[in-house]
C-alpha cells in the first residue's frame, strides 16, 4: 500500500524512448519488470543495491539506505525498489 505522500510519476527509458507510469501503489522496480526490462534485484528493500540504475534526469525521493549521502546529492543513481520520484518524471539510462 502506498504511503500517503506518495504520487504517481513517470519513467522514461532513455534508449527506447519508452515512458512507463508507476502508480503510487507500486515500485519502479516492479513496473520495469512489467516492461521486461530484465533488471537485476535482490533484496526489495532498498538494502543491496543490486537493482541500481543510472539517472539521467528528474528529481528521486532516495528511499533507500544503500547510496551514500554524497552519491545522493550527485543525483546520479536511482534503486527503483523502493525510491520514487519527487513529482514528474525519471529519465533513466535504460
Amino acid at each position: 500500500m502506498a504511503a500517503p505522500h506518495d504520487e504517481p510519476f513517470e519513467i522514461e527509458l532513455c534508449r527506447s524512448g519508452e515512458v512507463l507510469t508507476v502508480p503510487a501503489d507500486r515500485t519502479a522496480l516492479s513496473v520495469l519488470f512489467e516492461a521486461r526490462q530484465g533488471l537485476d534485484s535482490d533484496c526489495l528493500r532498498g538494502e543491496c543495491g543490486a537493482c541500481v540504475q543510472t539517472l539521467l534526469s528528474g528529481t528521486p525521493d532516495h528511499r533507500d539506505t544503500v547510496l551514500s549521502p554524497r552519491a545522493r546529492a550527485a543525483g546520479r543513481r536511482f534503486i527503483p525498489c523502493v525510491s520514487r520520484a519527487y513529482g514528474g518524471r525519471l529519465v533513466l539510462d535504460l
